[in-house]
């Protein structure tokens, strides 16, 4: 799995992409972002509040319930001009 990390969240997390494996558990964009927010540091900075957080699988805007995979692509990044978060439902 790719991750890529933009603005302010790259600064946090010191990576601006990564390839990933995370635990055989991880199915959906919540259960990632928190094995993210495990990594501490950070990650656990970064990830602290969600409503700031938009989430794109295959470069689609998702929430946190969508299905991620080995194969995604998927990227964390600040809104853009403001609006609901992805804990929000966007």
């Amino acid at each position: 799995m790719k991750l890529l990390y933009f603005a302010w969240l790259r600064e946090k997390t010191g990576v601006a992409e990564e390839d990933a494996t995370p635990p055989g558990g991880t199915r959906d964009v919540a259960a990632l972002i928190q094995w993210l927010k495990g990594r501490g540091g950070g990650f656990a900075e970064a990830f602290e509040d969600l409503s700031v957080v938009r989430v794109a699988v295959n470069q689609e805007y998702v929430t946190l319930d969508h299905p991620v995979g080995p194969g995604d692509e998927v990227a964390f990044f600040p809104p853009i001009t403001g609006g609901a978060g992805v804990a929000d439902g966007e």
